[in-house]
């Protein structure tokens, strides 16, 4: 029964999902270019489409604006325009006998109708009020306008907009009231975007349905999780079993691995080192029976590698000792070699006299017997 609820409850989730149409473009930064047409005939509220006596236009993109537009749906908006009146054209009730410039710099606060309205899709109504100056005829002049418009959009950033502004002056005396129509390409940018009142409607049945999803759910959950926990149970002490085996078999691997290694040093330590006669390198057969020996574990250890370190006493220069221990060190691996040892398993280094295993250095008489435990070849392990 709860499977079921679960796969009804999914169906009409899809069935009522969000959709790009149930977003609305709620902020944004705006500009637009297009063109102006200016009624300053005297009777312009009274003969709002005398195109041919009182309208002027240039014929280029004549008017510029920017403006930010909020969440609220007030918007804030500069604008600048250019015209000429022409000659022939009405203005103030008086035929124009020359061409005159027109400019226009003005600033508005506007309201988005469709906060009261409604989203109406790609028409988008305002309106709006501000106050501007204007140049126009040859009088400067303040004005208190009121503005009525609308855009409409191709897409979230391009669009057009058409609008009529009525201007009124405050200056009564040396000037007339004029409309201002115009129409341009808007395009917005930093678009901030949220859901439409129907989006919104949506969001809050699909989040009434998500809990209602959420609750089936936790009902098929309560035996899924018994069921996993006994799973779980069941996996860990197994794993915990093959741990430990796995331990104790490690652990005998590495105490027969350390008692190897430990038998290696005991070969080597009961083997000894090979000793040399006075300023000799070469090897007695006391000392070949010696690394017969060496050669018989390299056999039996086939991973063991060692280096030979070889010494000498003190007597003699320096030089000539390190030489001598030079010799000692490759006559002892060279005979191992020979007996098929591979030579990337034993190397030497030779130290002189530099390190004396008594006190029997140039400044301090000894016996022979002290002197001979220092003419040595050592072994020291370096893998096992």
């Amino acid at each position: 029964m709860a499977m079921v609820l679960l796969f009804a409850a999914t169906i009409s989730a899809q069935e009522i999902e969000l959709t790009k149409k149930d977003s609305i473009v709620q902020s944004y930064w705006l500009v637009t270019l297009g063109t102006n047409m200016v009624d300053d005939s005297g009777d312009e509220f009274g003969e709002l489409f005398d195109f041919s006596e009182g309208w002027n236009m240039v014929p280029y993109p004549s008017r510029i604006s920017i403006g930010r537009y909020f969440k609220s749906g007030l918007g804030l908006e500069a604008i600048g325009t250019y015209n000429r009146y022409k000659e022939g054209k009405i203005v103030d009730n008086v035929v124009n006998t020359e061409d005159v410039d027109y400019l226009g710099l003005d600033f508005r606060v506007s309201y988005d109708l469709n906060m009261i309205l409604g989203e109406t899709g790609f028409f988008d109504p305002y309106i709006g009020i501000g106050a501007g100056y204007t140049d126009a005829n040859n009088q400067g002049r303040g004005t208190y306008n009121a503005i009525v418009g609308f855009r409409t959009w191709f897409s979230d950033h391009w669009g057009l907009d058409f609008n009529s502004t009525g201007k009124w002056t405050m200056n009564t005396e040396n000037s007339t009231n004029h409309i201002q129509h115009a129409v341009g390409v808007a395009y917005r940018f930093e678009v901030e975007k949220g859901l439409s009142r129907k989006g919104e409607e949506k969001l809050a049945l699909l989040q009434e349905m998500e809990k209602e999803q959420q609750r089936v759910q936790d009902s098929i959950a309560a035996k899924q999780k018994a069921d996993e926990e006994a799973r779980l149970l069941a996996e860990r002490l197994k794993r915990e079993k093959e741990a430990a085996e796995l331990a104790a078999a490690e652990k005998a691997k590495r105490e027969a691995e350390e008692a190897r290694r430990a038998a290696i040093k005991t070969q080597l330590n009961d083997l000894g080192n090979v000793y040399f006669k006075l300023n000799s390198s070469y090897l007695t057969s006391r000392d070949k029976e010696l690394l017969d020996k060496l050669v018989a574990i390299f056999e039996s250890e086939p991973t063991l590698r060692i280096k030979v370190n070889a010494h000498t006493d003190s007597r003699g220069t320096n030089k000539y000792n390190q030489w001598l221990s030079e010799r000692r060190g490759e006559r002892t691996v060279e005979y191992v070699i020979s007996k098929g040892v591979d030579s990337d398993r034993i190397s030497y280094d030779a130290h002189g006299e530099l390190k004396l295993i008594n006190e029997c250095d140039d400044n301090t008489r000894c016996s022979e017997e002290k002197h001979a435990k220092n003419r040595r070849s050592e072994f020291v392990i370096i893998s096992e």
